[in-house]
């Protein structure tokens, strides 16, 4: 049988429970079935990320070991297959995942709450709350809550009274649920009690959103620990040094709520050698030399790159051998009231590991780095705020499989031509996005440039004209404009509509004035376009 679930509803709170009935009792091992019902659930409420659905079901110990190969490489590859056989789906443009309407009607059965309760009070159960923002915890009823993912109603917007969070007796009613194995809080909390160290089982806990300062001494004894993601928690300036002694942590994802500032971590952090996932971290103080001892990490993200300590830290980064996505910040500095961020002169000389899939910059670059032409495995490339003199698809244009691009406020031009992509350029790119608050005018596209392009997400709000040759894109279905000028509105309407001919799904927003708003329309390009 699929899972069973049961929905309570009040005024502003929703509450879902879902329980696994056994296919076969003599089948108790991790199945493809077990994994889609879970992403069912998972995605609910709404798509969810492709990393964060792999830990999730790590976490429910339902990936099976397989001799030789990293059980979250494992993970992933079944995500892959999934989505081959389309029992999964990517939702949009950053590629959130869920299931199928067609196969989640079968994955998940409601059932009324008397029925649950009559097969559910030994199995173990899931748990989604939406929550109301009248600090009154949950009824478990003595369910045995395996999962539990809470969403406050300051997250929500659903509750002009609950800034405060979620409260202190509230947290310590879910710290009672010794079965748990994923805890999952996105929003305010009050104060993280040492309460928490009591869920010695939790594999997962995620307090996103949750703007606290400190976390309790007692995650120490988080011994089963195998995530940890506190990204956009209010103003916490470190770590406990008790989180040494989480040894089996494998993904530890950080960053305070202002300015999506970096978290430090205690000296000696190189003993967590089962980390694969570490970002939000800050390298200086002698860290970027405890990040060369991390050689089997995957995934990296330094925030703050600065001169002090840029040489240790690309020295590090050489060394990680299995490193397949990396991420660097450079340090912002202020300048006459304005703030500005450059990566230090030893970026010039850096070489990144060449097996990189995923490389995200953030920060001044003048010019493109030299390096990123032998970069000939990058499947995604975000370049953010690089102050740089032309365009760096020039460059990019001839990396073999790039996939997705990102390219935010990167140079300062107000045309771009023909030279933006040659004929047979980005061979393998589906989707890039152009964020520019000076491009007025892209004049065009030579026949032959993005041989596979699927999506083209544009966020410039003075661009008037869009590309002659874009029609030619037979592979384009979605473009997103974000917002849309007037005068590009107007012209696609009438004399440029032809310019839209392949494309399935715009996307465009709107400004109206009287009273001043804005307003997103998604559908066809002739729905949308109703809206100018």
């Amino acid at each position: 049988m699929p899972q069973i679930y049961f929905t309570r509803k009040s005024e502003n709170r929703k509450e879902m429970f879902f329980a696994e009935m056994l296919r076969s009792e003599n089948n108790l091992s991790p199945t493809p079935l077990n994994k889609i019902d879970y992403c069912a659930i998972l995605a609910k409420r709404c798509p969810m990320v492709r990393d964060k659905i792999v830990r999730l079901l790590l976490a429910e110990s339902l990936i099976p070991k397989k001799e030789g190969e990293l059980i979250d490489n494992t993970a992933d590859n079944i995500i892959e297959e999934l989505l081959h056989l389309g029992l999964l789906q990517k939702r949009n443009i950053c590629d959130d995942i869920e299931v199928p309407k067609r196969y989640s009607k079968l994955c998940l059965v409601e059932v009324d709450e008397v029925a649950f309760f009559a097969k559910a009070a030994s199995l173990p159960v899931r748990a989604i709350i939406e929550d109301d923002g009248k600090e009154i915890a949950p009824d478990f009823e003595d369910l045995q809550i395996r999962s539990l993912f809470l969403i406050t109603a300051e997250r929500r917007r659903s509750s002009s009274d609950s800034t405060q969070g979620l409260s202190r007796a509230y947290i310590a009613t879910i710290c009672k649920l010794q079965n748990l194995l994923v805890l999952n809080l996105d929003g305010k909390i009050e104060y993280s009690p040492d309460e928490v160290g009591d869920l010695v089982h939790l594999r997962y806990l995620c307090l996103e959103n949750s703007d606290l300062d400190e976390l309790p001494k007692s995650l120490g004894n988080l011994q089963n620990l195998q995530t940890l993601d506190i990204r956009m928690c209010g103003n916490m300036q470190e770590l406990p040094i008790e989180v040494l002694n989480i040894q089996q942590l494998r993904h530890l994802l950080m960053s305070k709520s202002i300015n999506d500032g970096e978290i430090r971590v205690p000296k000696e952090i190189g003993k967590l050698v089962n980390l694969i996932t570490f970002t939000g971290v800050y390298a200086g103080g002698g860290i970027a030399n405890e990040l060369s001892n991390l050689t089997q990490l995957q995934e990296l993200g330094v925030k703050r790159v600065s001169e002090d300590h840029a040489s240790e830290l690309f020295a590090a980064i050489m060394k990680m051998e299995n490193l397949i996505s990396l991420s660097l910040e450079a340090e912002e500095h202020y300048d006459g009231g304005t703030s500005c961020s450059f990566f230090p002169d030893e970026f010039g000389r850096f070489s990144p590991p060449t097996h990189l899939l995923e490389l995200h910059l953030v920060g001044g670059l003048v010019e493109t780095p030299s390096w990123l032409t032998s970069m000939s495995n990058l499947t995604r490339l975000s370049l953010y705020f690089s102050n740089l003199t032309e365009s760096p698809t020039l460059v990019l244009q001839f990396l073999p499989k790039l996939k997705y691009l990102v390219l935010w406020q990167v140079y300062k031009a107000t045309h771009i031509g023909k030279e933006f992509c040659q004929a047979g350029g980005f061979p393998e790119l589906e989707t890039i996005t152009i964020d520019s608050s000076f491009l007025v005018d892209w004049s065009e596209i030579v026949n032959g440039a993005f041989p596979r392009l699927k999506s083209l997400n544009i966020r410039c709000p003075e661009l008037r004209f869009l590309p002659e040759g874009l029609q030619n894109i037979a592979t384009l279905e979605e473009l997103h404009l974000t917002p849309m000028h007037g005068d590009l509105a107007r012209r696609l309407k009438s004399n440029e509509n032809y310019k839209l001919k392949n494309i399935l799904q715009l996307s465009a927003c709107y400004l109206y004035q009287n009273p001043s708003s804005w307003c997103i329309y998604t559908g066809s390009p002739q729905d949308v376009l109703e809206h100018a």
